[in-house]
């Protein structure tokens, strides 16, 4: 796992995969997710001749933490592109990792050349409804209305309980590679957890370890997504593809419907049957296509 050192003395955690001299995606991950999250499109990316990159944002494994910002997000993902000598580059965000992809297009509009966004969440408090899920009660309403308003502090305490609760579940510092690989997996639908039986447990603890060890991240994250955005979404010029799953209870279509009546060259792709997850992993290559800038 390459470390990037930044200029303020932080270290950012990266990866990649797929062709090395090929077109760049920078890939933001899920939430709670990582950087590995990328690994199952690499085989994609080469064969599409993308090169694939991620990242742990601050808060995720060797990602040191910081306070949550998005500009800090988006200017971490310049500063890396800088340091693997890219100029111009396409952005590919997973759900909640899509709303830092859309940072990055609007903080560095001379960078990125094109956005997928997977799942992404819309603006939640400009929405109507104002969240982003459909199955909510009335306490999970109370909770979106809550963070719409909240200062980033005062969200980070009140995400906190409820993250570290799942954190005790899931137990992410336990040796056991198998125990941990089945409770970090056995909150997905079965047709998420069937897309990840290949992978080893070994494999699936170590995602589990770098996602929750560290709290920070998905704190930040959480803090962040369902208040305000600091940019406009109409001030993101490159061309964004929006892939939703019809069956995705997380991040329903009318989220994509939102961000592409808003976004001044936006495509929705709806794909039929899918739901979260399966969205991403069996979408691969046209998601990286509509990615990944023109050569």
């Amino acid at each position: 796992m390459p470390l990037a050192s930044l200029r303020d003395g932080r270290t950012l955690a990266w990866s990649e995969g797929g062709d090395p001299r090929g077109r760049p995606v920078l890939f933001f991950h899920g939430c709670p997710d990582t950087r590995r999250a990328a690994g199952s499109g690499y085989d994609a990316a080469q064969q599409l001749g993308v090169r694939l990159i991620a990242a742990n944002r601050p808060g995720y494994g060797a990602s040191t933490p910081a306070p949550p910002s998005y500009g800090r997000v988006a200017d971490d993902a310049a500063a890396l592109a800088d340091q693997l000598g890219l100029d111009g580059f396409g952005v590919l965000g997973m759900s909640v990792g899509g709303t830092f992809a859309l940072a990055c297009a609007a903080f560095h509009p001379e960078r990125v050349r094109a956005a997928a966004l997977v799942a992404t969440p819309g603006e939640a408090p400009l929405m109507d409804p104002p969240w982003t899920r459909d199955d909510l009660d009335p306490d999970g309403r109370a909770w979106y209305a809550a963070l719409a308003v909240g200062g980033l502090d005062e969200n980070v305490e009140t995400v906190r309980p409820g993250f570290l609760a799942y954190r005790s579940r899931v137990a992410p510092d336990d040796p056991d590679d198998t125990a941990l690989a089945e409770r970090w997996v056995s909150g997905l639908p079965d047709e998420d957890r069937s897309l990840l039986a290949s992978r080893t447990p070994a494999d699936l603890a170590a995602d589990a370890r770098e996602a929750l060890l560290v709290p920070d991240g998905y704190l930040n994250d959480a803090a962040l997504v369902f208040r305000r955005w600091p940019f406009e979404v109409a001030e993101v010029r490159c061309p964004v593809t929006l892939w939703y799953g019809e069956r995705d209870a997380n991040a329903p279509p009318r989220n994509g419907r939102w961000l592409a009546d808003r976004l001044p060259d936006a495509t929705l792709q709806l794909l039929p049957g899918l739901g979260h997850l399966e969205s991403l992993m069996r979408s691969w290559p046209d998601i990286l296509r509509s990615a990944a800038p023109s050569a």
